[in-house]
């Protein structure tokens, strides 16, 4: 009898602890059916209003200095990925334009630019180590233009925090999609 009682102990005990391991470090899916795209977040993440800002950003609500952000930009001429450039050659001018334009005060380094597929859709994955007055930043940004319009979604975290997320904000980056 104390044998039962110790092995349902044991099983309840490791499924309550097992439930809470998946569920912090578990995805969450974000979907804007009306600007077409979607993404996974981390749990522990919420969404924050910016006026006149993105299209969308989260952060975590321990760390905030983590976060994402979709901005969505026209492109003219209604030009494809492609069309616009290598993953090298996009990668440097959105380090220029959006992630450290002049005057800023920061300064952005392309680590790598990649492109992936998937679908029918291109793709091109971007990391960034950028340098702000007061910290050190790692960014990865997903780039994918669709229906005349340039979809840049975001993933960025201190450059302190890095190593222990690395795995999960490639992981994010990665899930982004437009539809």
């Amino acid at each position: 009898m104390l044998k039962r009682i110790a092995a349902v102990l044991l099983v309840v005990l490791s499924l309550s602890l097992q439930s809470c391991a998946s569920g912090a470090t578990g995805l969450k899916s974000y979907v804007n059916t009306y600007q077409g795209y979607q993404f996974l977040y981390p749990n522990g993440w919420i969404e924050v209003k910016v006026n006149n800002g993105p299209d969308v950003v989260l952060h975590d609500l321990i760390e905030e200095t983590e976060n994402a952000s979709v901005i969505i930009s026209p492109v003219k001429d209604d030009k494809t990925l492609e069309e616009l450039g290598t993953p090298t050659e996009v990668g440097y001018r959105l380090s220029k334009n959006a992630i450290a334009p002049e005057g800023s005060g920061r300064q952005a380094e392309l680590v790598s630019a990649e492109a992936r597929e998937d679908g029918e859709k291109t793709y091109y994955l971007l990391e960034y180590a950028v340098t702000l007055p007061n910290q050190l930043r790692h960014n990865i940004a997903s780039v994918a233009v669709r229906r005349g319009q340039l979809y840049t979604f975001n993933v960025s975290t201190t450059e302190r925090r890095w190593e222990k997320v690395e795995d999960r904000l490639r992981k994010v980056a990665k899930s982004f999609s437009v539809y």
